[in-house]
């Protein structure tokens, strides 16, 4: 009996353990287990930014961000001969790399298709859209950055000359006779420019209604008007209204310390100057002339385009895609604009940019709104977007600045040059 009881006392022992162990598995089958945080997907942005500008470019980065946890997105420095990283901005010089080599790249339109992101091309201005669409208008790549040029002047030295700084020049004789009295008032730098090839070939010549290439593609910029228009600006080196300071935007920095009265150089600079303590800047539209037909007419939009590379994961073109729909959202356009100057890439944006009341932040933007809606055929081809083409043209301009050549056998040699080398160029620019 007591064995019986002993063998009972047991099994029912048994059956207890048992019993709670199937119950405790039963709870802890029932109590999810800690899920691990989700990784995002590293996406890159390259670059060829100088440091300034890239700094300028790390908030709209971790704005990106912090919006959503999917991907995370960093920039990179773009070395020369590098493949494309998934995303890559090319700037107004190097954009003909890019456009020769579009077969490394994914059409931007396929890739937002790709990610159920359609963009309507056809939201964007037509200005903005020109080398970065296909012939069906397209989007290959998002033009993200861009402007236009307009005039800079300094009001301090305006005033100290006699000038009215609330009326600004806005024909190139208004502008000698200013870069005169700011001479006699003792300014060593009445006038001076930044992207000469941009300023005053490109955008003097579509501005006053002139070509730069004929019928056939050929490169034509010699025509009255731009030799007229550098033999006016070596009468003005000649008499010291005009210092030439580089290539590129040497002068800009020039004109933000004070040391000019004048300046041509793009539109987003405006956010850069209006913030420069002891600077009291203003800006109208680039200057033209009144004795051409039809002029002004319409000058061309610039900057950086976004590009995404080929052969990437379906994840990253996601990211992509993501980046995309993030700036296109109106209050990150607003944010681009007040602080970098760009120009807003939609009518909702540009609607915002005016409803925000940003005033004198964007004082820059309006100006350059105006000046690109004359009525002007679109120009595809553009000096300064051909590299080997623009080096010509600066190499020639010297010649002029140095006294070295008139400015119509600068021009004629710099057309013969340039259209040596241009069907090369746009065959196959190496990254």
């Amino acid at each position: 009996m007591r064995t019986t009881s002993l063998l009972s006392c047991l099994v029912l022992s048994a059956c207890v353990a048992v019993g709670t162990a199937q119950a405790a598995s039963k709870t802890a089958a029932k109590t999810p287990r800690p899920v691990a945080p989700a990784v995002p997907t590293e996406i890159e942005l390259s670059h060829q930014l100088d440091e300034a500008q890239a700094e300028r470019l790390e908030p709209v980065v971790d704005r990106f961000n912090a919006t959503q946890k999917e991907f995370h997105l960093h920039l990179v420095r773009r070395t020369e001969g590098a493949s494309p990283t998934l995303l890559n901005l090319a700037t107004r010089e190097d954009l003909s790399h890019f456009v020769a080599n579009r077969a490394r790249f994914k059409p931007l339109f396929e890739v937002l298709h790709d990610a159920k992101e359609p963009l309507d091309s056809a939201r964007l201005s037509p200005e903005l859209r020109v080398g970065v669409a296909d012939s069906k208008g397209r989007l290959m790549a998002l033009p993200v950055a861009l402007s236009t040029p307009v005039l800079f002047y300094n009001k301090t030295l305006f005033r100290k000359a006699g000038l009215n700084p609330e009326t600004p020049p806005h024909t190139w004789w208004e502008v000698q006779q200013a870069a005169d009295k700011l001479f006699d008032a003792g300014s060593r730098c009445p006038y001076t420019t930044s992207w000469p090839a941009w300023v005053h070939i490109d955008n003097a010549s579509a501005w006053n209604g002139a070509e730069v290439a004929d019928s056939r593609g050929r490169l034509a910029f010699n025509g009255l008007v731009q030799i007229k228009h550098i033999a006016m600006l070596n009468s003005w080196y000649k008499s010291r209204f005009f210092v030439y300071f580089g290539r590129r935007d040497e002068a800009d920095q020039r004109f933000a310390e004070g040391e000019c009265g004048m300046l041509t150089s793009g539109s987003a600079l405006y956010a850069t100057l209006r913030d420069k303590p002891g600077l009291e800047v203003g800006v109208s539209a680039l200057p033209y002339y009144d004795d051409v037909r039809g002029a002004p007419q319409q000058t061309l939009a610039d900057g950086a385009s976004l590009w995404v590379g080929g052969g990437h994961k379906p994840a990253e073109y996601k990211g992509a895609a993501s980046f995309v729909k993030f700036l296109m959202a109106p209050d990150v356009q607003v944010a681009l604009t007040r602080n970098g100057g760009f120009l807003p890439m939609t009518p909702a944006a540009r609607a915002a940019v005016s409803s925000r009341l940003l005033g004198g932040d964007v004082a820059g933007v309006d100006v350059a709104m105006r000046q690109l809606q004359g009525k002007s055929a679109q120009r595809t081809l553009r000096v300064s977007q051909i590299e080997p083409v623009r080096m010509i043209v600066e190499e020639e301009l010297e010649a002029v600045w140095a006294n070295r050549k008139p400015a119509k056998a600068a021009l004629d040699d710099a057309v013969e040059r340039g259209n040596v080398v241009l069907p090369q160029a746009l065959r196959a620019s190496p990254l």
